[in-house]
């Protein structure tokens, strides 16, 4: 476990003298990222101290400028501002860990550029408001408004920072002014435009349907296939590639003659292992696609398992073995060995060379020696080997995504004694993302392209979006969304759902029409929603939907004066014939049953205000039965609109001057009965 350290500011040293010291205990007593980092370097390798999931290539975090960065090489950035970097990275690693250090690193490349740009040197301690306002700048012109408000979320870090530990001269307190994007309107040309951003088109859907069937090439089938696994279930990319050779679950379903099928699953974020059921409709897509990976993947199985059991040796296929114990390999016998399909001159003695293997020349011919490519192979295995992933113990050799290196590059030589994983990488080119850089996706080589000629491009993601997208429009609840998708958190359930106001109509007009709906997602039948020409013609000027039917109660004039009693308010209106409602008013009938016999009984034990309760109760339950006995009548026909009357009107106004009227008419008969009444004197008098 890396060093923590938690610097402290002294207070009779400037801003210079504290961050000079910060710089210098976070090189010397800091070992955050690994001991074998050395501080001065300008590119730090952290492959082993930061594991990115479904990539499996090297990790470097390079500290370039914000205009080199996409350079080769690219330019450093200029002193003292590199050193300030380093040790903030490393400082932060150590006390505030991220798995994705992209975002930390893009935010002190555009600080930096905006130190540099308005001309106040390269140290943090000449930021100010100004400098951090031109860098969020500087990222929001370049990132998309999701990226771009992380960024800055950790520019608005580095600003809390400088001003905590006395590195700025001048105490600022500043904030992330990119703002975060809104996600809540469902309607408009910018809805539309980011929805059809987050999902696949229905041209590529059919396309991937056709590429599954049609694919012969083993990484177009190995692609097409992890394809349908993301199309069966709103999985995580790195989920997929991380799955196990032997992942399949079947299980009876009780009292019933179905098997259900699924898949072993670990969620990457947080959510614990689980079994992912896959819908009766995929499941045999799904058997077909784990079959056609395995098939396409077991050579390089094979070497894993080879390598697990002799260690320290190079692996030769059986009709090579006769080259073990040789003292030296020809440039064609290392081509055989190194390569499935051999390898020309140039490219063997190019392998020699960048692996620093030395070549002896003997009666004209190139050879070297079998210790040094034995040796230089072996350095060639996955980092880590033969575990794969320590957390979930999967070794190489059980890794159901595990290919011959090179297999995904149509330029180069496949390995046939080096292994590796599938990365994101390898999927993403494949289904297009990089169709522009000459890298073909399998939709390109079968001639699959969109409605109006565009090529195809999908991304992992889009399908997780999509079927999330499904779920919500097909009514499933939100938390069976979250188990099903594999999220801690039930709100991040909002991010996927791209259902339009087109749908949400849609949906609603579906269930109002259906009379039966059958599935596993299916919700009850539903009576024809109330007319809004029937509401017009009964003068109602508004009404939205209740648990009883509607309230017709008109909220532009006041808020609702009942608290939502709406069994003794004169705007409720039932409509006989909806069923889900008349089961309701029929429910709420037998529970204030049961809290009017609890009210009689506290009554009865002399609780205080308890005889309100019961009047409250006793009426409430009178007017249910009253209006189930009209519901119930069969000279009542279905649609008939029911408004109970004798209510008290829900109008604090009405209810005021009713009030009045009853005081007015209390005291009138006071009057009159004082009048009635004898004098004082004539009561004297008498006696």
């Amino acid at each position: 476990m890396a060093d923590i350290i938690h610097f402290i500011p002294r207070a009779e040293l400037d801003a210079e003298a504290n961050l000079q010291g910060f710089i210098d205990a976070c090189k010397t007593q800091l070992t955050a990222f690994g001991s074998q980092i050395r501080f001065d370097d300008n590119v730090w390798d952290v492959t082993d101290t930061v594991k990115l999931k479904g990539k499996n290539h090297a990790i470097r975090l390079v500290f370039s400028t914000w205009e080199t960065v996409n350079d080769n090489p690219p330019a450093s950035m200029p002193e003292p501002f590199l050193s300030f970097a380093k040790a903030y990275i490393r400082y932060q690693q150590a006390l505030r860990p991220v798995v994705s250090l992209g975002n930390r690193i893009t935010a002190l490349r555009a600080l930096e550029a905006a130190l540099s740009e308005m001309g106040r040197g390269v140290s943090v301690t000449s930021v100010g408001p100004e400098v951090l306002n031109r860098a969020a700048q500087l990222i929001k012109e370049k990132f998309a408004d999701r990226v771009g408000y992380r960024i800055g979320g950790q520019l608005e870090m580095i600003a809390d920072f400088l001003a905590d530990k006395g590195f700025i001269s001048v105490p600022t307190v500043w904030h992330n002014p990119i703002r975060r994007p809104h996600d809540t309107a469902r309607v408009g040309k910018e809805f539309d435009e980011e929805r059809q951003a987050k999902l696949p088109s229905s041209a590529a859907l059919s396309a991937l349907a056709h590429a599954f069937r049609l694919a012969t090439e083993p990484t177009d089938v190995l692609v097409c296939s992890a394809a349908a696994i993301l199309c069966s279930a709103p999985d995580r990319i790195n989920e997929v590639l991380s799955l196990e050779l032997d992942c399949e679950v079947s299980q009876k379903i009780p009292s019933t003659e179905e098997v259900a099928y699924g898949l072993r699953w670990r969620p990457s974020k947080g959510a614990p292992p689980m079994v992912k059921w896959i819908v009766a409709s995929m499941a045999d897509v799904v058997r077909q696609a784990l079959a056609n990976i395995r098939k396409v993947t077991e050579d390089a199985r094979a070497v894993a398992r080879w390598y697990e059991k002799h260690q320290g040796q190079i692996y030769l296929p059986s009709h090579l073995e006769h080259l073990r114990g040789r003292e030296s390999l020809s440039m064609s016998e290392l081509g055989d060995v190194l390569f499935v399909k051999g390898a020309g001159r140039v490219t063997v003695r190019g392998w020699c060379i960048s692996n620093g293997l030395k070549m002896v020349k003997s009666n004209g011919k190139l050879s070297v020696a079998f210790n040094d490519v034995e040796a230089a192979v072996l350095a060639l295995l996955p980092r880590g080997f033969p575990e794969a992933n320590r957390e979930s113990c999967l070794n190489y050799s059980n890794a159901l995504f595990l290919i011959q290196r090179n297999a995904f590059h149509a330029d180069r030589a496949t390995y046939r004694c080096v292994i590796e994983l599938v990365e994101q990488g390898d999927i993403y080119s494949r289904l297009g993302a990089r169709s522009n850089s000459g890298i073909k996706s399998i939709f390109d080589r079968l001639g699959f392209t969109e409605d109006d000629g565009r090529p195809i491009r999908i991304t992992s993601h889009q399908f997780r979006h999509y079927l999330n997208t499904l779920a919500q429009a097909g009514g499933l609840s939100q938390f069976d969304i979250a188990k099903w998708s594999g999220r801690k958190d039930v709100g991040q359930n909002k991010a996927y759902d791209h259902m339009s106001d087109r749908d949400v109509v849609a949906s609603y007009l579906e269930d109002a029409e259906e009379e039966h709906t059958d599935g596993s997602l299916a919700m009850p039948s539903r009576a024809p929603l109330f007319p809004r020409d029937e509401f017009t013609r009964l003068k109602i000027t508004a009404a939205h939907t209740t648990e009883f039917g509607y309230c017709i109660h008109d909220f532009t004039m006041h808020p609702c004066q009942t608290h939502r009693d709406c069994v003794n308010c004169d705007e409720q209106v039932c409509v006989k014939g909806d069923e889900f409602r008349e089961a309701s008013i029929r429910r709420h009938r037998e529970e204030t049953r049961e809290l009017l016999a609890a009210a009689k009984a506290a009554n009865d034990e002399g609780d205080a205000n308890a005889n309100r309760w019961v009047e409250h109760q006793q009426k409430t339950l009178e007017r249910l039965d009253q209006l189930c006995s009209i519901l119930e009548d069969p000279r009542v026909p279905k649609g008939a609109v029911i408004q109970l009357s004798g209510i008290v009107p829900a109008s604090r106004l009405e209810q005021a001057a009713q009030g009045r009227k009853a005081l007015e008419a209390a005291q009138s008969r006071t009057r009159r009965s004082n009048r009635a009444l004898p004098s004082p004197t004539d009561v004297e008098g008498e006696e």
